[in-house]
């Protein structure tokens, strides 16, 4: 291999590395939810491209109200499934739609679209 060669490589694994650490490796910020009437805890969820905040920190045994507003067209970001709590929910683009359950015990829950692209965690303290 000519020198040029191996600075491509090298460029490129390293590159590799970078994205990978960026989009699965890097630590997210959390939301903690706001805890509204009658002891709800609510969150406002902002979906394109991906779910913001897409880290939501509850306490368990008191409701959850999540609120989704798809604000694109892509058609992988019209549903939200969260399988743990076997609740899903279909996202018109630009309708707020909230997803409500209670979570009873302590754990990280994932949700995500139904092509799994999308992904967000629920965190019960």
């Amino acid at each position: 291999m000519s020198p040029s060669q191996i600075l491509v490589t090298l460029a490129g694994l390293a590159l590799a590395i970078f994205i990978a650490w960026f989009f699965w490796f890097a630590p997210k910020g959390r939301t903690q939810a706001a805890v509204g009437a009658g002891g709800r805890q609510e969150v406002a969820v902002t979906v394109r491209g991906g779910y913001t905040p897409d880290v939501i920190v509850v306490k368990a045994g008191q409701p959850v109200r999540l609120t989704f507003t798809r604000q694109e067209s892509a058609s992988c970001s019209e549903m939200v499934l969260f399988p743990d709590f076997n609740k899903n929910a279909k996202l018109p683009e630009g309708e707020a739609v909230s997803v409500e359950f209670t979570p009873d015990r302590p754990g990280e829950y994932g949700f995500h679209c139904q092509m799994g692209m999308l992904r967000g965690k629920l965190i019960v303290e």
